[in-house]
């Protein structure tokens, strides 16, 4: 049992979950975690592992064959899985969204088509809002759903950075319809797009042209997403009613964010477990470098950082199984968490000096990895814009 990163208060069950998952992580996925990395390859074994720890079904309710657990567990299991290879994260954070977004509005005949297989991981959810030209302004959509004179939709545009975009064979695609709203924002609707697993066409007027080449982050598959004519029902609109697409969105992304925040927890641990164990190893002036006061100043530091960072994101999590809106603490979360890992994992890169430039190290995996954590689901700027623009509004003067 280790000092950080434990939260209060967890019943029995879920103590035995994440208990489960430590010892996953620890046997299954940090042993080769390097090489699959380095060669950019799908970890299929580790995921098939997690299938069979339940992972994928972990929120769905008990009655679609999931585990029903909270989204405190779910980001706590994040945690975990970060700390052993941030990429494995990624392959459930966007099938736990669109699992999410069909609990909390999808129509019952959607979430009873759906959810008991994202429960067992035979379908598997991508979640689909950005675009070549589109940063964070989520109004500058120009994916358009055009209604057909049978009441069935045609979708035409272009998505970018899905996550499991060839994996998946079920996406949540927010785009533009007509709905006569003077709003843009109402103006939106959200569609559970059917296709295959693969690349290439893998659904009609749907092509996954092939992986982004990313900097880390690897593994897992990140895509475009084109689609030209896509015939869809009415049926397959999140929902049931169309208009309402950004603000499911929005409700996706602050669970996204609480969950970015558990992944950069993760690697903020990992970086102090191996920047903390690689400074009683090594050796200068005639003794372990953790005796000299600059490194054990930073060790402290960092050890701080990492506490910081998992109680934001632990208290956004039970904020959000509240049911209350979070916006501001998934923001917090998510901006402390990301900017915190950044820091914990240069400094345990610079305890490890020249070694944590080698590829042989665990450390520079981490070091291209967590960058990610900066820019997923809104930069530290777009959240501190959020954060900034509400407590402006709570503490307003008179």
């Amino acid at each position: 049992m280790t000092r950080l990163c434990q939260t209060e208060g967890l019943s029995e069950d879920q103590s035995e979950i994440l208990k489960a998952v430590r010892v996953f992580v620890d046997e299954q996925i940090i042993p080769v975690a390097q090489e699959l990395e380095h060669s950019d390859t799908y970890p299929q074994e580790i995921i098939d592992g997690l299938k069979e720890l339940g992972v994928f079904g972990l929120t769905i309710p008990e009655e679609f064959g999931g585990l029903g657990e909270s989204l405190l567990t779910y980001a706590l299991v994040v945690e975990e899985i970060a700390r052993g290879w941030m990429s494995v994260s990624g392959v459930i954070n966007t099938h736990f969204i669109v699992a999410y977004l069909l609990m909390q509005h999808g129509t019952e005949e959607q979430k009873a088509k759906y959810l008991p297989r994202m429960a067992t991981g035979e379908v598997r959810g991508a979640f689909s809002m950005s675009e070549p030209g589109l940063g964070s302004d989520v109004s500058a959509v120009s994916t358009k759903a055009t209604k057909q004179a049978d009441g069935s939709y045609s979708i035409t545009g272009q998505k970018m950075w899905l996550t499991n975009g060839a994996t998946s064979t079920l996406v949540a695609l927010l785009t533009k319809t007509d709905e006569g709203a003077e709003s843009v924002y109402k103006n939106m609707t959200t569609f559970l797009v059917e296709k295959e697993a693969g690349f290439g066409e893998t659904a009609q007027g749907v092509t996954v042209p092939g992986k982004i080449d990313k900097m880390g982050y690897k593994g897992v598959e990140t895509t475009e997403l084109i689609l030209e004519g896509h015939q869809i029902g009415a049926d397959q609109i999140l929902g049931g009613e169309p208009g309402k697409g950004f603000f499911q969105m929005m409700d996706g992304v602050e669970v996204g964010r609480v969950n970015v925040a558990a992944r950069a927890c993760g690697l903020a641990w990992r970086g102090f477990e191996l920047g903390v164990a690689y400074a009683q190893q090594r050796k200068t002036f005639g003794k372990v470098i953790a005796e000299h006061q600059a490194v054990l100043f930073r060790i402290a530091e960092m050890a701080t950082k990492v506490e910081v960072a998992h109680n934001m994101m632990v208290r956004a999590a039970r904020l959000k199984d509240t049911g209350k809106r979070m916006d501001v603490e998934a923001g917090m979360a998510k901006m402390v968490a990301s900017e915190y890992a950044n820091e914990v994992v240069e400094d345990s890169f610079r305890i490890h000096g020249g070694y944590g430039y080698s590829k042989e190290y665990e450390i520079e995996r981490l070091m291209r990895e967590v960058k990610f954590m900066l820019i997923g689901e809104g930069t530290s700027d777009i959240q501190k814009m959020i954060i900034g623009r509400s407590l402006l509004k709570d503490y307003r003067l008179a």
